[in-house]
């Protein structure tokens, strides 16, 4: 590793997180890592294991408000390692970047979280309401029995979370010039349309599916589904997976079937875009079932108590005046937010996120912690 200063607090343990090989579902140690410097400052610990998956919430306080920090240890597959610069999981900071698998998504924000409630309990050890740690092992994953699991052990007793920060890797080009207040809905579905199997060269004795489906799939794709609204872009349909055939290049495919996905805003709900769609879909006179998921509705925290100490906190620590979004993928935040909790995501820079390389800035992380502290300091002082 080449760094001519001693490492900060935050960077320190962000190492240490990254040498975890943390891939999804599992923990490694990382969650031990957290509860012990988090125990230390007297956090109460609850561990909650569901199936292959670790989580843990963690309180300190035992008053409203709650101000909850929720995050992921768990990282997606390094890819293959022959093509990184570095070992994944042997995280270097080069020239004031850092590099390795969990860098930006999260483990830079979770050290960042750790550190800002150390240096926070130390400042104000008598602080408002309480501090709390949602922390899954099951986000980069299928996310069954992650925070959703958590969240409905939270539930059953009526504990409450008031506001919850995600740490997930927010920012464009610099730490704090956009923060997540809300995110999409994500509906997807798997289309299976039926035809019958025969020779290409008696075509009138079978009926090809792919060209049954072709004329619906071109208008799903070209529908106008809505207009969005001042805080969410229009609703979008995605294809992302076409598959029929046999393997044999003189056969008619019996079946087709269609992956896709909607990405919808608060205009919509999920009940009217499945009416639309099979609407769609029978209007074409086609023979099909299909499988829908529903991964999250939209959500959206408007400006308030949590945004605006987010965004007075960035402007003291950065001087920038970041902006709002909803845009970009889900993040477990869909699970906190139907609870009644404002949440907003913010963490470090998106750019190489689930990638090769993964790299944050080095100094990015402690300016983070920085925006961090000031949150609990508007909010719970």
């Amino acid at each position: 590793m080449t760094t001519a200063a001693p490492l900060s607090p935050t960077l320190a343990l962000t190492l240490d997180l990254i040498r975890e090989p943390s891939v999804t579902p599992f923990d490694a140690d990382c969650q031990t890592l957290m509860i012990r410097r988090l125990e230390a400052i007297g956090f109460r610990i609850e561990r909650l294991r569901f199936g292959d998956v670790d989580n843990f919430w963690a309180r300190r306080g035992t008053d409203g408000p709650v101000f909850c920090f929720a995050g992921h240890t768990d990282v997606v597959p390094t890819g293959p390692v022959e093509k990184w610069s570095v070992p994944p999981f042997e995280p270097t900071i080069t020239d004031g970047i850092l590099t390795g698998r969990g860098a930006a998504d999260m483990k830079g924000s979770l050290a960042a979280m750790v550190v800002a409630c150390e240096r926070f309990v130390a400042a104000h050890p008598e602080h408002k309401g309480s501090i709390a740690f949602l922390i899954t092992s099951d986000e980069e994953g299928v996310a069954v029995d992650g925070t959703v699991r958590v969240v409905e052990t939270l539930e059953a007793r009526n504990e409450k979370i008031s506001w919850c920060l995600v740490g997930e890797p927010s920012s464009t080009t610099e730490v704090g010039d956009v923060i997540k207040n809300g995110r999409r809905g994500s509906l997807g579905g798997i289309l299976t349309v039926i035809g019958r199997q025969g020779h290409v060269a008696y075509p009138h004795l079978a009926d090809n599916p792919i060209h049954r489906a072709a004329p619906a799939l071109a208008e799903l794709a070209a529908e106008h589904w809505d207009n969005g609204n001042d805080f969410f872009p229009a609703t979008s349909f995605q294809i992302s997976n076409i598959n029929a055939g046999t393997g044999a290049n003189n056969v008619i495919p019996g079946e087709l079937e269609v992956v896709f996905n909607f990405r919808f805003s608060t205009e919509l709900t999920e009940a009217v875009l499945r009416q639309r769609t099979e609407a769609m879909l029978d209007r074409h006179g086609l023979q099909y079932r299909i499988a829908w998921k529903l991964s999250g509705h939209p959500f959206l925290t408007a400006r308030g108590e949590l945004v605006d100490a987010a965004v007075g906190a960035i402007r003291a620590v950065t001087g920038r005046e970041t902006e709002l979004s909803t845009s970009g993928g889900t993040s477990d935040g869909r699970f906190i937010a139907p609870t009644g909790a404002q949440v907003l995501e913010l963490g470090p820079v998106n750019k190489t996120i689930h990638q090769i390389n993964e790299c944050v800035s080095a100094a990015d992380l402690d300016t983070l912690t920085d925006c961090y502290e000031g949150i609990l300091v508007r909010l719970l002082t």
